[in-house]
């Protein structure tokens, strides 16, 4: 696809063009012409629920980690067909970093899940010290920019749980 083809806003044309920008655009939960990271964050939390209802903790872990790496290829083919390192639309970074909150932190019920949603789109929107570090760290196109815009959302994901992590220990 030639980025200068490529919509500067994706439409949905441009998410069913190819697969991997169906799963980089979060099945259209990118496609949110507002907060498109807090849309896509949001469609992860309820596919979290959804597919806890059907597989263990282990199967979880091993549907996360095949995420991370179809991510990366959907991530770095979009970025590519966007002709934009990091475009906002691009929201699986936010889905697999809210499994992996939800992951390691479940149990807990709607309030602290919604603690941990707010904390992760904290950490993810005002990139914090890590946050930021990390996202400056890996950028342009190729494999080191997609692995890019899944590293940030990683480590706002680990802050995420350091702070779920604190709380539990000094209030729990």
């Amino acid at each position: 696809m030639n980025p200068a083809a490529a919509p500067r806003r994706p439409t949905p044309a441009f998410l069913l063009a190819h697969p991997a920008h169906c799963i980089a655009l979060g099945f259209g939960s990118g496609l949110s012409p507002k907060a498109p990271g807090t849309v896509g964050t949001a469609w992860g939390w309820l596919a979290f629920l959804v597919l806890e209802l059907w597989l263990t903790p282990l199967g979880m872990g091993l549907v996360i980690g095949f995420s991370l790496l179809l991510g990366w290829w959907a991530c770095t083919v979009t970025a590519r067909h966007m002709g934009a390192a990091d475009p906002g639309s691009i929201v699986w970074d936010e889905i697999v970093a809210i499994w992996i909150v939800l992951w390691l932190a479940m149990p807990m019920g709607f309030w602290g899940q919604l603690a941990a949603f707010a904390l992760f789109r904290y950490f993810d929107a005002a990139k914090p010290g890590p946050v930021a570090w990390a996202d400056r760290l890996f950028k342009g196109f190729g494999w080191r920019g997609g692995w890019g815009i899944l590293f940030d959302d990683l480590v706002a994901a680990g802050c995420t749980l350091l702070v779920l992590a604190l709380w539990r220990h000094l209030f729990g």
